[in-house]
């Protein structure tokens, strides 16, 4: 969700292609969009002032986010829902809100400019802070705990799968003796071990070695990958026939689960060879975009942020007596 609006002056990431591939969807005469990750409602609101008859559900388990996006939003107060939650809670949100279906969704995941920015949440490297990294400020779970706490084997799993990082081990074992020293509690520390950790002729490409490493812990604090997991099949369930939802993208885990769910809804499931298509087997969905579309260079050249953002959309063909 790397929108700086009102903040620095960028818009949302893609905006136009966002509005564009939700607008067929909103046609009805009280469309109901949701926005699971709202951050700081940039996306939502485009879309409200795109549909004058729009409700906006928005989503966010960061109160900064929810409280920044009431005032950003207050135009649209009575066409808008905002609720301080996580996005894999977007079914009891819907019950909540008295929304059976709904016809559109968006998921603009990953990190908000307000948390990257604000040195004291403790998401970026490039600031000296505490080790932190929560998207919701209520939790228990913080970076310093996991990395103060975890076994080794547990922190080289978490490099490995949620940072891709292929010298886990290496940090992951520099990381328990240096905290035998002592506790390990700010980010400068944390980047200075995985610096150390890193080969010298790997370090001196690819950019920061302690980006990989951040962003394992964001993803375990945040448990970023099991939301969505449980949030994007959820959404699709709640689309409406002509129903769309559209994801935004920050990193290739997010990307690929995505690719996954939305492949899994748009293939025909019957048993090969049949003469006819049984209806029940049919595709509930249908694919939007030609795999992952990505920014325009100009849109990249005006927000570094959205550099590396991966959008992929589907909408509901089908509605059955099964769904």
């Amino acid at each position: 969700m790397y929108d700086n609006t009102g903040t620095g002056g960028h818009v949302p990431v893609m905006l136009d292609r966002v509005l564009e591939l939700l607008a067929p969807a909103l046609t009805g005469r009280e469309p109901v969009v949701v926005d699971a990750n709202l951050g700081l409602g940039g996306h939502s609101e485009a879309l409200l002032a795109a549909h004058p008859s729009l409700h906006l559900i928005g989503i966010d388990r960061d109160p900064f986010a929810i409280e920044f996006s009431t005032r950003r939003l207050a135009p649209y107060a009575d066409r808008t829902t905002l609720v301080h939650a996580s996005s894999d809670e977007l079914a009891d949100v819907l019950a909540d809100a008295g929304r059976t279906a709904i016809d559109g969704v968006l998921f603009d995941l990953g990190v908000s400019s307000p948390q990257l920015d604000e040195a004291e949440r403790g998401f970026a490297y490039s600031y000296d802070a505490p080790l932190d990294m929560r998207m919701d400020t209520d939790q228990e779970l913080t970076a310093e705990k996991v990395v103060n706490t975890y076994s080794a084997a547990e922190l080289t799993r978490i490099l490995r799968v949620y940072g891709e990082e292929r010298f886990a081990p290496r940090v992951a074992g520099l990381i328990i003796k240096e905290r035998a020293k002592d506790p390990i509690t700010s980010t400068k520390r944390l980047a200075e071990i995985v610096r150390q950790a890193i080969p010298a002729a790997t370090r001196r490409t690819g950019g920061n070695p302690a980006k990989r490493t951040f962003q394992a812990l964001r993803i375990e604090v945040n448990a970023e990958l099991a939301a969505l997991e449980a949030a994007l099949p959820a959404a699709l369930d709640a689309l409406m026939l002509g129903g769309r939802v559209v994801v935004l993208s920050y990193h290739s885990l997010e990307d690929r689960l995505t690719k996954q769910v939305l492949a899994a809804r748009t293939k025909d499931t019957g048993p090969p060879g049949l003469p006819v298509p049984l209806p029940a087997h049919q595709p509930r969905f249908r694919l939007l975009t030609r795999g992952a579309e990505l920014p325009s260079e100009e849109e990249v050249a005006r927000n570094p942020r959205a550099t590396s953002a991966r959008l992929r959309a589907a909408e509901r063909i089908r509605v059955d007596h099964q769904d």
